[in-house]
């Protein structure tokens, strides 16, 4: 199965529809003090027990600076059996680009 790569605006399209849905930040604290998304949340210890917890085909996006930790977070997520992960493409990078100018670049 393959990780869906979500765009800045789709993903925006998807937080607006209300549709539930896991939002993982896998950047460091350092890094979300500088620049977030609202809504997700920084993937620690207990988010990540949680997250194991859950449905296995429970939406869940992640999100890093360009996409390529948080693909690399989706595939170890699909390894543990999840079907229905995104990443989102280009990361917060893209967002501040894309969707929302006042994220700071960094």
């Amino acid at each position: 199965m393959v990780i869906r790569q979500l765009s800045a605006p789709s993903l925006k399209a998807m937080i607006e529809s209300g549709q539930p849905f896991e939002f993982v930040d896998v950047r460091t604290p350092e890094e979300r003090a500088i620049a977030k998304i609202e809504g997700a949340r920084l993937l620690d210890k207990p988010y990540h027990d949680d997250l194991m917890a859950l449905d296995r085909d429970t939406p869940i996006v992640f999100q890093c600076h360009h996409g390529m930790r948080s693909q690399s977070a989706a595939e170890y997520f699909q390894e543990a059996g999840f079907r229905n992960l995104y990443n989102l493409e280009g990361g917060i990078e893209a967002w501040s680009r894309l969707v929302d100018a006042s994220i700071p670049h960094y």
